[in-house]
């Protein structure tokens, strides 16, 4: 059967991953082979996002709560236009570069949050859905929403492992957070081996009594069938959503199914058996022009939904000048942290008042 363009890209970003943590003699590779479909689904076909402007208010956030898995995001942020180039994902975790072993705000662009410990990066996309709940509540007016976007969250096995996720979790649940959605890579692998050793809870009837919508999806590479359990999870407004989805740990590579794939690199023959597997022809660290293209003219579609959303507050301001103003302070860079300051002071007694020359 001929490989469509959607397979393609997907492959681009596995090999991609692949052959920087091989270079790079450090890395991840496995989950990065297995959650590729995620990755890609979420970027090509589901997310809100401006490649122009990453830091754009109203675009989905997506945190990476498998940190480790950092090259991953930066073979999707290459592919999708976000400014890094070939030459950033040949540094994978060299130092001062923009690719580092972890996931880090400021310093990649497109990086929403930066995440190290396992669990860490789902207390993040918690945080990140209630601050979009709490702003559209105060803000959004009737077909003038202003504040509308998810948060999507990838993690595995070691994530929902730690402590942390479970006290978001539940929170998350209690709070009725509707725009979270959690991506769960399920591949029960960990560095140390079968996850069945240590992590055996039945996780999906655990996020059902923390109030969360379930969805699972039998093999991770049907993107279809991926698509439409976000799709579901989008749908879903009263709860937040646990997606599972059942992989299998270094897709592809000749080490698959197995730990030995989580943590270490593939040699230059095992990632060169991968390649012919994946039916691979192209030069390191080069895709085709059919696969930029695709990825580009998706990129394109969320350029056009800022632009949409750029007039809509435009209108907003018109309408509500005193809400949009308190809106502008609200998302200030801490360059614009006098303005806190005195929005602070107003509401405090004289005795209590911040000093700007602190």
């Amino acid at each position: 059967m001929e490989e469509t363009i959607q397979q393609k890209s997907v492959n681009a970003i596995r090999i991609l991953s692949a052959e920087a943590i091989t270079r790079a003699r450090s890395g991840h590779p496995g989950i990065c082979m297995d959650a590729a479909p995620i990755g890609y689904t979420l970027y090509a076909d589901v997310m809100k996002y401006s490649n122009k402007d990453p830091e754009w208010q109203n675009r989905d956030r997506f945190v990476l709560s498998a940190g480790h898995v950092s090259m991953l995001l930066y073979s999707l942020l290459y592919l999708f236009g976000f400014g890094l180039t070939k030459e950033d994902l040949m540094n994978f975790r060299q130092f001062g570069s923009k690719t580092p072993g972890h996931p880090e705000h400021g310093v990649t662009p497109g990086v929403d949050a930066s995440t190290g410990p396992l669990g860490q990066g789902i207390a993040n996309a918690v945080g990140l859905a209630l601050a979009e709940t709490y702003l559209a509540a105060k803000f959004d007016r009737p077909g003038l929403n202003i504040v509308d976007h998810y948060t999507y969250c990838l993690c595995g096995d070691g994530c929902l492992k730690e402590g942390i996720n479970y006290e978001g979790c539940s929170f998350a649940g209690t709070q009725k957070l509707g725009k979270l959605i959690l991506l769960y890579d399920k591949n029960d692998i960990s560095i140390e081996g079968d996850t069945s050793v240590t992590f055996s809870e039945n996780t999906a009837m655990r996020f059902a009594a923390q109030g969360w919508h379930v969805i699972e999806v039998a093999d991770v590479n049907d993107l279809d069938e991926l698509k439409k359990a976000i799709t579901e999870a989008r749908d879903e407004t009263e709860r937040p959503s646990i997606i599972i989805c059942h992989s299998t740990i270094g897709y592809g590579t000749p080490l698959a199914g197995s730990a030995a794939v989580h943590g270490t690199p593939l040699t230059s023959e095992q990632l060169m058996l991968t390649k012919e597997y994946l039916n691979w022809t192209e030069l390191p660290f080069e895709v085709p022009a059919a696969v930029n293209y695709h990825c580009m003219q998706a990129a394109e579609r969320d350029n056009a939904a800022k632009a949409e959303w750029q007039e809509m507050l435009s209108r907003y301001k018109k309408q509500y000048p005193e809400l949009a103003k308190e809106y502008d302070i609200f998302f200030a860079k801490a360059a614009n942290v006098h303005i806190a300051e005195d929005i602070c002071n107003r509401e405090k007694p004289e005795a209590t008042r911040v000093s700007a020359e602190l």
